[in-house]
């Protein structure tokens, strides 16, 4: 069985995970700011192998299925370093989304969700689901004789 249990060595690569993902928020925010940025690629690569432990991500990043997400995330970080952030935040993004998985959880739910799923989930009055636009400008409500 496996063992959850929260020691003072994952409270503190928790927190660093989250400042490093804040640090990244906000060098993004202020323009792209490669200190910022670059200070949270490092709390957040620090924090992940503190959570899970050194050689549990030094497996996750080193496995052979994980290696493009790994390459094009390390560049990215290279790339911010030496002073091309925009490019080095896209890469490091698309990284990101390749290393752990995010893009098959979406288009697995991409189809799965329905305009009437959404409209039960607004809490809008039944009878604005029923109201169709026309080209010319007319408002017409289905089930009226207008």
């Amino acid at each position: 069985m496996l063992s959850f249990e929260m020691n003072d060595r994952k409270k503190i690569g928790l927190g660093l995970t989250g400042f490093g993902v804040f640090f990244s928020f906000l060098g993004i925010i202020f323009f792209f700011d490669k200190g910022l940025i670059a200070m949270g690629n490092i709390l957040f690569f620090s924090g992940v192998a503190l959570t899970i432990g050194f050689k549990s991500s030094l497996q996750f990043f080193s496995k052979r299925s994980n290696f493009k997400g790994t390459i094009s995330f390390g560049v990215g970080f290279f790339l911010v370093i030496i002073g091309w952030p925009i490019l080095g935040m896209i890469l490091e993004a698309y990284g990101f989304v390749v290393l752990f998985s995010f893009a098959q959880w979406i288009l697995a739910n991409i189809g799965s969700f329905s305009s009437e799923d959404t409209y039960s989930r607004l809490d809008l009055p039944a009878a604005l689901y029923q109201i169709d636009w026309l080209d010319n400008d007319m408002l017409v409500v289905e089930g009226t004789n207008g």
